[in-house]
């Protein structure tokens, strides 16, 4: 059974890089058609995928996000991170990492096949 475990501050300046930790149990990053997403809720509003990295290491952004957003992995700790750069007001959110057993770019819940509990980031000065 796959885990994943966000981590990271809860509280962001304005202006501010935000970076999260997502930590991989019971799988590997690396293993074959698996797909490792990052997805985010803000208050009252829905799922929005902002983006991805393959098991093989390809990186895809959601367009909206890709001039402040980078997504990496750390192979030797199971992990891939969301930085997100000149965060404002309008990024505080609930911030999850999911991955699924295939490509999606997707809001929806039931697309993806395992999701990490969530962790609140508010940007506030």
């Amino acid at each position: 059974q796959v885990q994943l475990q966000e981590s990271g501050p809860g509280l962001v300046k304005p202006s501010q890089t935000l970076s999260l930790t997502c930590t991989v149990s019971g799988g590997s990053i690396t293993a074959a058609y698996y797909y490792w997403s990052w997805i985010r809720q803000p208050p009252g509003k829905g799922l929005e995928w902002m983006g991805a990295i393959t098991s093989s290491g390809s990186i895809y952004y959601s367009p909206s996000l890709k001039s402040h957003i980078s997504i990496s992995r750390d192979t030797s700790k199971n992990q891939f991170t969301l930085q997100l750069s000149s965060v404002t007001p309008e990024d505080t959110a609930v911030y999850y990492c999911a991955s699924s057993l295939r490509w999606v770019q997707s809001g929806t819940r039931t697309d993806y096949d395992y999701w990490g509990q969530g962790t609140q980031v508010t940007v506030s000065s």
